[in-house]
């Protein structure tokens, strides 16, 4: 892991090992990512990425396994990008924010190859860590391209008064532990352009702060969202995505791939602070 912090924001841990996600993140001395208040989904990869604070699930396939057209096999769950490590690592100071930026290629589960440039700044005045990404297909076949990031917080730092908070949401808001028993999901229309915000908190554990993610709508257009309480989770995820949550076979149906050819390349943005 690398350490990658500034005079402003959360302390993070970045994982070379894996896509150059964030392991730890550390506000006020308290780490919200969940650890292994996570459920077991089996693959120890995906294990290994639920315990973070965001892990990136793409880019050939996001969600749960589904079988690769024409074979018996079986996209992996949540893609291919996850364990694979990042390489020509930089971190740099940018007048006075602090900059990591990294390489991962991936071989994608039904052929062709591709490529992401991965950028981390940490703005020193306001304290707010910001992510771009470009995906490029880098091998010599065209390939509909997904991409979600799963950012979980351990949601044993919540209490009754923590909401989220957004203009996609129905009311505006409502208590993070919404729906009913030990867990919930839902997948809403975020916007067609520009940025669209998402606010969780107050979180007492880190003095009432809260939590403010933006992300991308052109490329990022629906937020989704899910909670896990049945024992030994205990999990909150928030999911900017590339898609609807439906299966691959009525996305392309509906003409919603994104085709990416060759040469071609596709940038994702998100960002979020506490605030």
């Amino acid at each position: 892991m690398i350490m990658f912090s500034g005079p402003k924001g959360p302390r993070l841990a970045l994982d070379e090992g894996s896509v150059f996600d964030i392991g730890s993140c550390i506000v006020d001395g308290v780490d919200l990512a969940p650890g292994r208040a996570i459920p077991d989904d089996g693959d120890l990869r995906i294990d290994h990425s639920l315990e973070g604070f965001l892990f990136t699930c793409g880019p050939d396939h996001i969600r749960h396994r589904e079988t690769i057209a024409g074979t018996d096999l079986d996209y992996p769950l949540h893609g291919s990008f996850s364990a694979n490590p990042a390489h020509s690592l930089e971190v740099t100071a940018e007048g006075e924010d602090l900059v990591a930026r990294g390489i991962v290629d991936v071989t994608l589960a039904a052929g062709g190859h591709a490529r992401l440039q991965r950028q981390w700044r940490l703005k020193s005045e306001s304290g707010e860590v910001q992510l771009a990404d470009t995906v490029v297909n880098v091998g010599d076949t065209a390939f509909p391209t997904f991409l979600m990031y799963h950012m979980n917080l351990g949601a044993k730092h919540f209490d009754p008064a923590t909401r989220l908070e957004g203009a996609m949401l129905e009311g505006g808001g409502f208590a993070w532990a919404f729906g009913e028993g030990d867990g919930g999901i839902f997948c809403v229309p975020a916007g067609h352009g520009g940025w669209a915000e998402l606010r969780l908190g107050p979180i007492a554990a880190i003095g009432n702060k809260r939590l403010k993610v933006r992300f991308r709508t052109d490329t990022l257009p629906h937020l989704q969202i899910w909670r896990n309480q049945k024992a030994p989770a205990h999990v909150l995820g928030i999911e900017p995505v590339s898609h609807r949550w439906v299966g691959r076979a009525d996305l392309e149906a509906a003409g919603e791939f994104n085709i990416l050819q060759p040469g071609e390349s596709r940038d994702y943005g998100l960002a979020f602070s506490f605030v």
